[in-house]
């Protein structure tokens, strides 16, 4: 599917690029349809034109610009979001961090470092590391994602478990709202008095305006870690030992699980040693200090020899634990072995109820004759079904649609969530009225309007228009418990 655009008037060109350079400017057709997309390719749209500032004074600049011209604009990091995020979609110019990628300052007495929006995450753990100290949230992407987008999206990963998502470790950040004036929202402190707008900020989805600088909160590297593989037979034994672990009262640093597909394609990509005839496989780390690590590996050991587990094994080196996670956290580029394209899904459940889950995602697999894999942070619920298709065939196309909001209903029926870190986007859009009831919806525009009253910023994302969540509440009300 495809969105069309609005025009950019040529005196705002003109402006952008006294303000850029014409380095600063993407107006090539060729150049802008590298931004036609992110990781959601089900649907795309070329921007009319790509800003590239490198500071916040030229985003503020640029943003009061299009303000003054009437015309709307999308924020884009590197491009990683799963929900169409960054689509410029009824927003002709898009406005990317990517150049905007200097560590500003690392303060380790306080434990916290400031860097503009374009930053990847693994670069923030990569200058702090030495030092012993690294930034936990870590998305499958962190090698190529930016703070700035994980700021958008509330990002999370394998390590969220134990440790937190985005919004856990951002003490502060700078946005430029979508007139141009520049805030500063929380700050370098631990606590700040009055209303939590860095925790509404964080997760917007570009909706406020474009952050332009974080601060995050940095952590001690562990005294120690163990990273376990346990080998099952099946889904619903890998499923079942991950609220047993958690039910035994100890909370690892990441549980994480492959389905057999997964395992499979990583396996023939990476050669890491994956079993490839087993149904399924957790990855178990346990972090903290010497003595506590080595007394909850032996517990968990034991709980996953009781629940069926055919092999247990222990990564004996940090470069075999460096690889394990390398290979999960790549386990989306393995993908590709599989099918020509395929679209990630992200909702929620509780942990007790995963096998259900799984179970349930099978069927809708079957009845829409699709493949679908499934690798997902099973400690905290959060599933990432892989629905595998051919976006040549147009029919598959569709059947992918269905089954991906199929799965989503599933999610909420459950007593689950529509997402756990990829964000609404463009996407989701017609289930937001799965969980929210229209006056939900209607307050949580209020809150928008505060920061955006025209909604020029990151328009036609995460919410539906007037009266169209009627029929998605109803199946809420009706939905099992």
């Amino acid at each position: 599917m495809s969105i069309t655009a609005r025009s950019v008037p040529a005196a705002l060109v003109k402006e952008l690029s006294r303000i850029l350079g014409p380095q600063g400017l993407v107006t090539s057709e060729a150049g802008r349809y590298v931004y036609e997309c992110d990781g959601y390719t089900l649907t795309r749209a070329i921007p009319e034109i790509v800003l590239l500032p490198a500071t916040t004074d030229e985003v503020s600049r640029c943003l009061n610009a299009c303000y003054r011209a009437g015309v709307p604009f999308v924020p884009r990091g590197a491009g990683t979001g799963l929900s169409g995020g960054c689509l410029p979609a009824d927003a002709p110019v898009m406005i990317c961090t990517s150049r905007m990628n200097r560590i500003l300052s690392i303060d380790l007495p306080n434990r916290r470092l400031t860097a503009q929006a374009g930053v990847v995450n693994l670069a923030i753990t990569n200058a702090v590391k030495h030092a012993g100290y690294y930034y936990p949230p870590d998305p499958s992407s962190q090698a190529a994602c930016t703070i700035g987008g994980n700021v958008a999206e509330n990002s999370g990963g394998p390590h969220t478990l134990k440790y937190g998502v985005t919004t856990n470790h951002v003490l502060g950040v700078k946005l430029v709202l979508p007139d141009g004036e520049v805030v500063g929202i929380g700050g370098e402190v631990e606590d700040t008095f009055g209303y939590d707008l860095l925790g509404v900020v964080v997760g917007c989805e570009g909706t406020f305006g474009i952050v332009t600088e974080v601060t995050v909160r940095l952590e001690r590297t562990a005294a120690a870690a163990r990273t376990l593989l346990a080998i099952f037979e099946s889904v619903d034994h890998a499923t079942a030992a991950v609220s047993a672990i958690i039910a035994a009262g100890i909370v690892p640093a990441a549980i994480e699980m492959m389905d057999r597909l997964i395992i499979e394609a990583v396996e023939a990509a990476y050669h890491f040693g994956f079993p490839t005839g087993a149904g399924a496989v957790l990855i178990v780390e346990v972090d903290g200090l010497e003595e506590a690590v080595e007394s909850e590996v032996e517990k968990i050991i034991a709980l996953l020899k009781d629940l069926e587990a055919r092999d247990i094994r222990t990564a004996a080196t940090a470069e075999e634990r460096e690889a394990l996670w390398r290979s999960r956290k790549r386990a989306f580029g393995a993908v590709g072995r599989l099918a020509p394209n395929y679209c990630t899904q992200d909702g929620v459940v509780p942990r007790t109820k995963l096998p259900e889950i799984l179970r349930r995602i099978e069927e809708i697999g079957k009845r829409h004759s699709l493949r679908i894999a499934n690798v997902f942070h099973a400690g905290d619920g959060n599933i990432h079904p892989i629905l595998l298709y051919d976006e040549r065939d147009p029919d598959q196309v569709a059947r992918v649609v269905a089954a991906g909001r199929e799965i989503l209903r599933e999610c909420v029926a459950l007593g689950g969530s529509l997402t756990g870190e990829h964000g609404i986007g463009v996407e989701k859009i017609a289930e937001l009225g799965l969980l929210f009831e229209e006056a939900d919806i209607e307050w949580m525009q209020a809150v928008r309007n505060a920061f955006d009253p025209l909604r020029r910023a990151n328009p036609g994302k995460i919410f539906p228009t007037p009266g169209s969540c009627v029929e998605s509440v109803n199946l809420r009300k009706q939905a099992p418990a």
